[in-house]
């Protein structure tokens, strides 16, 4: 099985959008006010859903993978990104950073290279 899609709750997807193409993502679907769709380097797609309300408590995570991770978080910052965490090592042998999107759902952008699939505790 393979994950290829992930949708999130947004109040309004056409500010979105506009933040999650600021971010580098390539916008493929646009059906306002509703709905929108982005697919990443890999063919997964990432999309916005509009809801009314949004989830409470710590929401959702995403995580975005970008192997020259701190050139890129460079840019962000100079385009006017505001990172809550810069780019720092883990113990769990990643290099990672953390923000909000427009909607409160928290965004990590890493990089983790073999160690994402394959960290040295990985069950055998």
């Amino acid at each position: 099985m393979n994950l290829n899609q992930i949708t999130v709750p947004v109040i309004d997807v056409e500010r979105s959008i506009l933040f999650y193409q600021q971010l580098g993502l390539e916008l493929i679907v646009k059906a306002l006010p509703h709905y929108a769709r982005f697919v990443c380097k890999n063919g997964a797609t990432f999309s916005l859903h509009q809801v009314d309300q949004l989830p409470s408590g710590d929401g959702i995570w995403i995580y975005f993978e970008i192997e020259k991770l701190d050139e890129q978080v460079e840019e962000l910052v100079r385009k006017g990104f505001v990172f809550e965490e810069m780019p720092n090592d883990k113990t769990w042998l990643w290099r990672e950073c953390r923000l909000k999107d427009p909607d409160n759902n928290q965004l990590i952008l890493y990089f983790a290279g073999g160690n994402r699939i394959d960290p040295p505790w990985k069950l055998t």
